[in-house]
């Protein structure tokens, strides 16, 4: 009986662990925006794609090889599984019939640019003659014109990176 009690008792305090441990990650809904929804934890789910982005983007000017480090070292929200997004997947952001206050045409007022061309993950092949080498290059997407443009790797103007990750 007395060690029935005790297997009890320790199944009881674990169990109260798990469920305090869940809540402490479980994110909150701060906002909805058609089919996007923003937590708190610095989130915001496409409910359309179950792609999950980061609020905003890294902020500052960034060379593509630095944006795809830091979004592998990304750590938003509790996930650690964050990457560049590909040229379709920032496409999905792109809204010719809206703006923000930048100017930026996204498809949503949770994500915040502070940049009009975030990096993808896809490179591609300069069409300068003497630029040929794929890997150099990679596309980025302009939120003014919704055009992708392959540009040099080494680009650190105006181009930030949001990270995105599946949503499990």
């Amino acid at each position: 009986m007395r060690k029935t009690r005790g297997i009890m008792m320790v199944v009881w305090v674990l169990l109260g662990i798990m469920v305090c441990a869940g809540s402490a990650f479980a994110a909150n809904e701060t906002g909805r925006d058609g089919r996007f929804v923003a937590y708190d934890d610095g989130t915001v789910l496409d409910t359309t794609t179950n792609l999950m982005w980061a609020d905003k983007d890294n902020g500052v000017d960034i060379q593509w090889i630095a944006a795809k480090t830091f979004c592998e070292n990304f750590s938003t929200g509790g996930y650690d599984d964050w990457r560049m997004p590909t040229k379709n997947e920032l496409a999905g952001l792109y809204s010719g019939s809206s703006r923000d206050a930048h100017g930026y045409h996204l498809a949503t007022s949770l994500i915040s640019l502070t940049g009009c061309c975030p990096w993808t993950s896809d490179t591609c092949i300069s069409m300068l003659p003497k630029y040929e080498m794929a890997g150099y290059y990679a596309f980025n997407l302009s939120f003014i014109t919704g055009q992708s443009v392959c540009s040099q790797q080494g680009l650190d103007s105006d181009v930030r990176v949001l990270p995105v990750r599946f949503h499990r």
